[in-house]
C-alpha cells in the first residue's frame, strides 16, 4: 500500500490559510496579561515609594530622640521626675518629643525615654532610652 501523496500547491494552500496570523481573542488575552502585569507593577513602585518615605521620616524621627538624650547627657544635669514634650523637627518634618524621666530602684540613677511622634499621624516613630546617673551627687 502506497501513501497517497498530495500535491504541492494543495499543500500550499492549505499553509496560506493557517498562517495568516493571530486572532482578535488572542490579541485582547495577551493585551490583557501586560495590562495585568503593568498594574501590578505600578503598584509595587508605589508601595515602594511609600515605605520609603516612612522610613526617611523614622530615620529623622531617631535623631530627633538621639539628639534630646545627647543634650541630657551633655548638660550633666540631674533631671526632674516627670514627663514633658517639646519640638524636636528636623529640616522641614515637623516632630515632637515627649521625654518621661522616672525613678529607678537605685537612687542615683533616673530611667529617661524619649518618644517621637508626628503631629496628626497615629503612633510612635522612635523611642529611645537610657539610664542616667547623678554626676552632681558624686563624690570622687
Amino acid at each position: 500500500m502506497r501513501a497517497r501523496s498530495v500535491p504541492w500547491r494543495a499543500l500550499r494552500r492549505t499553509s496560506r490559510r493557517t498562517s495568516r496570523g493571530f486572532t482578535m481573542i488572542e490579541v485582547l488575552v495577551a493585551l490583557a496579561i501586560v495590562a495585568i502585569a503593568l498594574a501590578a507593577s505600578l503598584r509595587a513602585v508605589g508601595s515602594l515609594a511609600t515605605s520609603e518615605a516612612e522610613l526617611h521620616d523614622r530615620l529623622l524621627a531617631g535623631w530627633s530622640a538621639d539628639n534630646a538624650l545627647g543634650q541630657l547627657r551633655l548638660a550633666h544635669a540631674w533631671p526632674d521626675i516627670g514627663e514633658r514634650s517639646f519640638d524636636c523637627s528636623q529640616g522641614n518634618l515637623r516632630l515632637t518629643c515627649t521625654q518621661l524621666v522616672a525613678a529607678t530602684p537605685n537612687p542615683i540613677f533616673r530611667r529617661v525615654e524619649v518618644s517621637v511622634t508626628m503631629p496628626g499621624r497615629d503612633g510612635i516613630l522612635a523611642q529611645l532610652v537610657t539610664v542616667l546617673g547623678n554626676e552632681t551627687n558624686r563624690s570622687l
